[in-house]
């Protein structure tokens, strides 16, 4: 059995002892199995990426700028975002094991709301970091000491908490309607509260309002950090000087753009424009695609971080051949 009849105080309601992710269910088996080759190909590139990331920074001592820190918190928060999606998401596609508990459901709910509101003040943090870089390059080091990254640090990863403790808990103190039926790949707060069976309006209230909050006090952050580093950089004489300053934020700015213009036109768009189709397609660009391309980005876009994994690659390749 799926779930079972209990009699609540409330009247005969059902109580869910576990749920049905739908999925990509709707779509023919030979398209399931191409995706699932596309998402664990996608999987393992950002597992690696993102590791490869961690260790560079921590290995390489021309990589322990507070820039490389806070990119080396970047990098955990995504591998830990794809653990709590993509695995289950790959078990639906391939052996079709849809089913999920309700325990295990609230508990992928709960971390995916953590590490998305900690992505998004993290980004904030990044690009404070990225101003006092260019507008007081003489005071960087002093200003942004180890104390004061750490300290930055876990107050971008500390809001997750509250957030994801008060929206999850919430949620599933609701009684839930017959159908155990999660019209998406996870459990999301909008496909799950469509099973309820009570009055939902103030958990609604709440959580477009603490969705507002989370995403416009980062992005205003950013905005500003943006602002005056762009300021800045018009008062730099040089073609020179003004190109170095803005690829040292380039790659950051382009993370940003890629996260919040995904992830916004997931949770803002009217619901009459937002088909449970479409927003599946628009969750994989920032639970799937996105932590894939941080990396890539970082990498490609970053000349620091290219010559580390050339000498980090050297390293392990000289020290096999002396081990053979």
């Amino acid at each position: 059995m799926l779930f079972m009849l209990i009699p609540m105080a409330a009247g005969n309601q059902t109580r869910i002892t576990e749920f049905i992710l739908m999925s990509f269910s709707s779509l023919p088996t030979e398209i399931q199995t191409l995706l699932f080759l596309a998402f664990l190909t996608i999987y393992l590139v950002t597992l690696l990426g993102n590791s490869l990331i961690i260790l560079v920074t921590l290995a390489d001592p021309m990589l322990q700028s507070p820039m490389y820190f806070f990119l080396r918190n970047l990098s955990f928060l995504e591998i830990g975002f794809n653990l709590v999606i993509v695995p289950k998401m790959l078990g639906t596609l391939i052996a079709q094991d849809t089913s999920i508990s309700f325990l295990g459901c609230a508990t992928q709910m709960y971390f995916f709301f953590f590490f998305g509101v900690a992505e998004c003040f993290l980004l904030a943090t990044m690009a404070y970091d990225r101003y006092v870089a260019i507008c007081s390059p003489l005071h960087y080091p002093v200003i942004m000491n180890q104390e004061t990254r750490v300290k930055l640090a876990a107050a971008s990863w500390f809001p997750g908490f509250p957030v994801a403790t008060v929206q999850t808990t919430w949620l599933f103190s609701f009684p839930f309607c017959a159908t155990n039926k999660v019209n998406h790949f996870f459990c999301d707060s909008p496909p799950v509260l469509r099973l309820v069976c009570a009055d939902t309006a103030q958990f609604e209230v709440y959580a477009i309002v603490g969705t507002v909050l989370v995403v416009m006090i980062p992005c205003l952050l950013i905005l500003c950090s943006y602002t005056l580093i762009a300021a800045s950089i018009l008062k730099i004489p040089s073609a020179k000087g003004k190109h170095k300053a803005f690829s040292t934020c380039s790659s950051h700015l382009l993370v940003v753009s890629l996260f919040y213009v995904s992830s916004s036109l997931t949770y803002f768009r009217p619901k009459s424009n937002n088909s449970p189709e479409s927003k599946k397609l628009l969750s994989l660009s920032y639970t799937v695609v996105t932590p894939m391309l941080n990396p890539i980005i970082y990498s490609l876009r970053n000349n620091e971080v290219k010559s580390a994994l050339s000498r980090t690659f050297h390293k392990a390749l000289a020290l096999r051949n002396h081990i053979t």
